[in-house]
């Protein structure tokens, strides 16, 4: 059974994945020795991906594709006419700085869809990138989150934008279709609702 959610309007269901997620070939990764523990520091505006990987990522010939973003920028020019079609996706992780998708896809509604990856889950990053690229961005089209993606996040990805979830596979995308309704009106503003509640009821004397 599928693990993606999808939203339509207010009205979230499980539903087939259509699109396949290319993955970088496997590389020897920077590590460093810290405190004695082999650590993968994957800072922003530190390089983690490698020519190769960028060369090798093998991408369907046909079809719908999300690829991450150091292939989607190396690699444009040849996939362009598979753009304009509305084949190709970009996906990218939470350390990854959104403004290099926006220096070489000025226009990000020519994509129909962006996928933000999250490695393990342990900040907030996937709820500004979604926010960013909604309000700031103007983005429109499918905006998806996956990898380390738990029911108990579900709400607050759709307050940042979000409409399609691939919940991890080991888990149960039933029970996180329900999570979506855990709160019935929100306090704050969001990109899903704008106005905090005291703008939108008001108090009759």
């Amino acid at each position: 059974m599928s693990n993606l959610i999808k939203l339509n309007g207010e009205t979230a269901s499980i539903v087939e994945n259509e699109w396949t997620c290319v993955n970088l070939p496997a590389s020897q990764a920077e590590q460093r020795v810290q405190a004695g523990k082999v650590v993968l520091f994957k800072l922003t505006g530190e390089k983690s991906v490698t020519d190769e990987q960028i060369a090798t990522a093998v991408i369907p010939a046909t079809g719908k594709v999300i690829v991450p973003l150091s292939v989607f920028i190396a690699r444009k020019n040849s996939l362009e006419s598979r753009i304009n079609a509305g084949e190709i996706g970009v996906w990218l992780d939470t350390h990854e700085v959104l403004e290099q998708l926006i220096e070489h896809q000025a226009d990000l509604n020519v994509l129909l869809i962006i996928a933000v990856h999250v490695e393990r889950f342990a900040d907030g990053r996937i709820f500004s990138l979604g926010t960013l690229l909604r309000s700031r961005y103007g983005f429109k089209n499918e905006l998806r989150a996956f990898g380390d993606v738990l029911k108990d996040q579900l709400f607050f990805l759709k307050r940042s934008g979000f409409t399609s979830f691939l919940i991890r596979a080991d888990r149960s995308a039933e029970d996180a279709l329900a999570s979506l309704h855990d709160f019935s009106q929100p306090y704050q503003g969001a990109v899903d609702e704008p106005q905090p509640i005291f703008k939108r009821y008001h108090r009759t004397a």
